[in-house]
């Protein structure tokens, strides 16, 4: 089972230089970078270049390469201006000398202002809901052994899906999803630390909504997805280690590319952070 201070690990980069940061990869089977990773390391390689009073409130990434598992990756923070309440960074994850991610990020002091949400939307309670290495695990009986063993290993996030698919074999449904999320343990305090860790979690389903009016999966052999882009915003504090409602949904495919939309509500109702992301969805010969 994947510990979540591996996670912690994973987003915590060893400082190679000024405003250059190192990281590695989890070595879990995965063919590429899990893109959560890459969009949580580049959140805290620019956040460690930014003082503490400040906190991202949007970042926007493109994916321009599959990142590799093997090798490291390098993070490089351009800092792009320091304002009397906003400031600004852009970073270049780079492997083999070529960009694979970029991310522009804008950090905020806390202000006072107008405020208003849309209301979360009823959901079951996360308690009452299959945990989704145990939905994978019963799915996973009729699986080839090849799919079993990188697919069904006990993760450091809880991931709790109100309405699941059969991953190998999908219906075609409505796109839109919702599910709780969390991590297992608890985690330190720091704000910071719980913004890059929903970064992580915010890529783990929202390209999924754009498949499901397709009856089509990222299991399936004719099946190649990818993200292309992501972007968030953070509208009030949170823990990442207390239960969060993902409320997804996806309004446009074409092109071989799916559009989605997250809203993210802590369990008392307060919009905590939002997503969007497009994503390649190319169904092959």
């Amino acid at each position: 089972m994947q510990s979540l201070q591996k996670i912690i690990e994973i987003l915590d980069l060893e400082e190679i230089e000024q405003n250059h940061y190192r990281a590695n990869s989890p070595d879990e089977g995965w063919q590429r970078v899990y893109g959560g990773q890459v969009i949580g390391q580049a959140l805290v390689a620019a956040s460690r270049t930014v003082e503490s009073a400040r906190h991202a409130h949007s970042l926007h990434g493109y994916f321009l390469r599959a990142g590799d598992t093997r090798i490291p990756i390098l993070y490089k923070v351009d800092r792009i201006r320091d304002g009397r309440s906003f400031t600004t960074r852009r970073v270049v994850a780079i492997q083999n000398g070529e960009a694979i991610f970029t991310l522009s990020i804008s950090f905020q002091v806390h202000e006072q202002g107008l405020s208003h949400q849309f209301p979360m939307p009823s959901a079951p309670d996360p308690e009452s809901l299959m945990d989704e290495d145990e939905l994978r695990a019963e799915q996973a009986k009729a699986w080839p052994q090849d799919l079993k063993d990188v697919h069904t290993s006990s993760s450091a996030i809880q991931i709790r899906h109100v309405n699941p698919l059969d991953l190998l074999n999908p219906q075609a449904s409505d796109p839109n999803q919702m599910c709780w999320m969390k991590t297992r343990e608890v985690l330190p305090s720091d704000p910071r630390l719980h913004q890059c860790v929903l970064a992580y979690l915010s890529d783990w389903s929202l390209l999924d909504t754009a498949t499901r009016p397709h009856a089509i999966s990222f299991l399936q052999d004719n099946v190649q997805m990818a993200s292309l882009d992501h972007a968030m915003w953070f509208h009030r504090p949170f823990r990442a280690d207390q239960w969060l409602l993902y409320v997804q949904d996806s309004p446009a495919a074409s092109g071989s590319r799916g559009f989605n939309r997250g809203l993210i509500y802590n369990q008392a109702g307060d919009l905590v952070a939002s997503a969007t992301q497009e994503g390649l969805m190319r169904v092959v010969d």
